[in-house]
């Protein structure tokens, strides 16, 4: 009895992990960039976890990546980090976070999409259809106040667009590494594209400009506590936490975390940075976790059949979503 309560306690905590952990990354990229370019941060950031990561598999016993490991690494760190998740950094500069996170939410609606295109693709039920129309219409909700609104209103246009990119952009890495080769180990794996995804958005950084604007004393300590706590726990904790869901649960409820975040992300930008909770961001929130179930649900029953369907419960966990 006491091995089965510590084993849903642990349970509970990995759960605790996903949904809080991940969902309030939204709100701590935003404190990070405040003081820290967004590309050299994100890059710092996801270079320090791959760092950990990989000293950890190596420790684990994690056999030596071939060459064409770090190819797969390179492409899914492009697609995933680079633009799925630097994207997201950037416009967070002029987009608040919880309607930056409702705008990823929609992810698993370009996963069926894009899923149905792919060679071998199977096209969606009339369920996933009715979701993905559902989760559009939700996000139109977030962007027809736009003509109007600008950024001090808490929304910009093309911020807005740019997060939908990189959304579409995760979606896109990950049916990609679906086939890709991949060390066994999953801890080296998702090492090997952390790093590669890092470099590639700290060469963005100074490429754009932005080691001219860093600058050691004037980083706040909200700034350098976000990125720790990005490094750390959205990157390792939520990680290993997933892991541990994936091993010790089924997939279609470890996938959760997809219509659990948005909200998080919502309500911890609304409680402690002050962003605007509007009737139309929270009828879209509502709509595009709707939507997300549904997709989740169709997904759980039909992830025997095609490939793509089983990433989405239990995709490979290059380290969070686009935003995390």
């Amino acid at each position: 009895m006491p091995e089965t309560k510590h084993a849903r306690l642990k349970l509970l905590a990995a759960f605790a992990a996903v949904y809080i952990v991940w969902g309030s990354t939204y709100l701590a990229i935003r404190y990070a960039i405040e003081t820290i370019p967004p590309f050299l941060m994100a890059g710092s950031r996801f270079l320090l976890s791959g760092s950990v990561l990989l000293v950890w598999s190596i420790w684990r016993g994690a056999e030596r990546p071939k060459w064409v490991h770090w190819r797969t690494a390179l492409i899914m760190g492009a697609f995933m980090l680079l633009v799925g998740n630097g994207a997201v950094t950037w416009a967070e500069q002029r987009i608040v976070s919880g309607v930056a996170a409702l705008l990823i939410a929609s992810e698993p609606l370009w996963l069926v999409l894009l899923a149905w295109a792919w060679p071998g693709g199977i096209a969606p039920s009339k369920v996933d259809l009715a979701a993905i129309g559902l989760g559009f219409a939700g996000v139109a909700l977030l962007f027809a106040p736009a003509w109007s609104v600008d950024t001090a209103g808490g929304f910009h246009l093309f911020s807005a667009a740019l997060i939908l990119v990189s959304a579409i952009s995760w979606a896109a890495g990950s049916l990609y590494g679906t086939t890709a080769p991949t060390p066994r180990f999953s801890g080296l794996a998702n090492a090997m594209t952390m790093l590669c995804g890092g470099a590639l958005l700290s060469i963005t950084g100074v490429m754009t400009g932005e080691v001219s604007r860093v600058r050691l004393d004037t980083v706040s300590m909200a700034s350098l506590a976000a990125f720790l706590y990005l490094a750390i726990f959205g990157s390792l904790i939520g990680f290993t936490s997933y892991i541990y869901l994936l091993t010790h649960t089924t997939p279609a409820k470890a996938s959760t975390y997809a219509f659990v975040n948005p909200v998080v992300a919502v309500l911890l930008g609304w409680a402690l940075a002050g962003e605007p909770l509007t009737r139309s961001s929270v009828l879209a929130m509502c709509t595009i976790v709707a939507a997300v179930v549904l997709i989740t649900m169709g997904q759980s029953r039909k992830r025997k059949q095609v490939r793509a369907n089983d990433l989405f419960e239990g995709r490979k966990p290059v380290a969070q979503c686009a935003g995390d």
